[in-house]
């Protein structure tokens, strides 16, 4: 029996639009490999590094700086608020880890840790050093900040993708990573929250070669 022609229009169209589609979806999803925002966010930093800003902070001991005082050096940072009782311990976690297996390197090679609380108004530096305390960190080589100035909260969260929303009980819902800056002081990298030591340092190399 021979299809009509009839047939013949709807197959075809079937197969153009089923490739207009998977092409699409193809450029949309960066060849099916970013199949999320999150993991678009990760593969186009590391195509094109960015600039972060050089937002005011202050750590744990009231010391003001800059992310970019750290330029020449290999910078983890990561978003917390001491309150959190889900995803921070993971991240806080993960850096005490990291912390830990840099303390035998020597202190021109290792990895600076940043943890940087989007909670100002309740992490002040006494908790954040409290906070600091519980982990083992030196404040030096990891150190714990916030903003000076509340009004740059929002253009340091955007400049490295953090989503903040305020859950109304004093608690927010965050996505969270290892963001790793390299020697040139540009966001190079984007980890998952738990990423061992190992593969950590193997991001440092790629993200500085």
């Amino acid at each position: 029996m021979v299809p009509n022609a009839h047939w013949w229009r709807t197959a075809v169209a079937v197969l153009v639009v089923g490739a207009a589609g998977g092409a699409g979806l193809w450029r949309g999803t960066d060849g099916f490999r970013a199949l999320t925002s999150e993991q678009a966010r990760r593969i186009a930093i590391a195509r094109r590094p960015r600039s972060v800003p050089a937002v005011p902070l202050e750590d744990q001991d009231g010391r003001p700086f800059t992310l970019g005082a750290y330029r020449g050096r290999a910078v983890a940072v990561d978003f917390i608020y001491t309150q959190c009782q889900s995803v921070c311990p993971l991240l806080s976690d993960a850096f005490q880890r990291i912390d830990l297996a840099e303390r035998e390197r020597s202190a021109e090679e290792r990895l600076q840790l940043v943890s940087i609380s989007f909670d100002p108004e309740r992490d002040t530096p006494a908790r954040l050093r409290e906070y600091a305390t519980r982990y083992g960190a030196d404040g030096v080589r990891w150190r714990f900040a916030r903003v000076r100035d509340a009004r740059d909260l929002k253009l340091l969260l955007d400049a490295f993708g953090i989503i903040v929303i305020p859950d109304g009980a004093g608690d927010f819902q965050h996505n969270a990573a290892v963001h790793l800056l390299n020697t040139g002081g540009k966001l190079a990298r984007v980890l998952d929250a738990g990423a061992p030591a190992v593969e950590v340092e193997r991001a440092v190399a790629a993200s500085n070669r």
